[in-house]
């Protein structure tokens, strides 16, 4: 029997972490994708975007850490708030769900790799 490979797509709030996931991912041989979905009003963007996806996470950070990670955001924690509402289905959905406030891009890393080898283990059996 062939196993899949995980494919992973990532969604959460701006600052949460997404883009800089999906390169470690990818630089550790995992298919991994950034998925805009907090701006959009599709609800399930990442299925559009990336069909083949088979894991979905969710990064998500509060105002205060996001204001932090990028001084240059201009928008209040109102604006956050709004890209969570898109990020519902999402969340509801998501295999995943990691607040990366309290962590370094390496533990955010490490954590994920670490379920997707728990998702490889029960593919197996």
């Amino acid at each position: 029997m062939r196993l899949r490979e995980p494919v992973v797509a990532i969604v959460g709030v701006c600052a949460a972490g997404k883009t800089t996931l999906a390169a470690g991912l990818n630089a550790a041989g995992i298919r991994a994708y950034s998925v805009p979905q907090e701006h959009s009003v599709v609800r399930r963007l990442w299925k559009h975007l990336h069909p083949d996806a088979n894991i979905l996470v969710m990064l998500d950070a509060r105002w205060e850490t996001a204001r932090r990670r990028r001084p240059e955001i201009r928008y209040g924690p109102e604006r956050l708030e709004e890209q969570r509402r898109r990020l519902a289905y999402a969340r509801a959905e998501c295999d995943l769900y990691l607040p990366t406030d309290d962590l370094s891009i390496e533990d955010v890393r490490q954590r994920v790799l670490a379920f997707i080898e728990t998702w490889k283990e029960k593919e197996r059996t």
